[in-house]
C-alpha cells in the first residue's frame, strides 16, 4: 500500500493533477483487459501482468501501477483508462 504522505504530495508527471488509489472495480476491469490481452500502456507495450494497486490521475483517465508498494510515475507504464470498454 502507498504511504498515505506519499500520496498527498504525488501527483500526474504529465498534468500534475492529484492522484488517488484505484478502487476495487476500476483493478477489475483493468485486470480484465491483462487477461484477455488487451492492455497496453502509453508506450503500446502489453501488459502482462496483474495490476494489484494503482493510482488513478484526479480525471480518471489514467492509471499509474503500484509495484511493491512503490508507484511507477512513469508516462510510458501509464495505463489509458479511458480506452477500456
Amino acid at each position: 500500500m502507498v504511504n498515505p504522505e506519499l500520496l498527498e504530495i504525488l501527483v500526474c508527471p504529465e498534468t500534475k493533477q492529484a492522484l488517488k488509489v484505484a478502487d476495487e472495480g476500476i483493478l477489475e476491469r483493468v485486470n480484465l483487459a491483462v487477461e484477455g490481452g488487451d492492455l497496453r500502456n502509453q508506450a503500446g507495450d502489453r501488459v502482462k501482468d496483474r495490476i494489484e494497486e494503482g493510482l488513478v490521475r484526479e480525471d480518471g483517465n489514467v492509471l499509474y501501477p503500484v509495484r511493491n508498494d512503490i508507484p511507477v510515475m512513469l508516462l510510458d507504464e501509464a495505463v489509458r483508462l479511458d480506452t477500456l470498454s
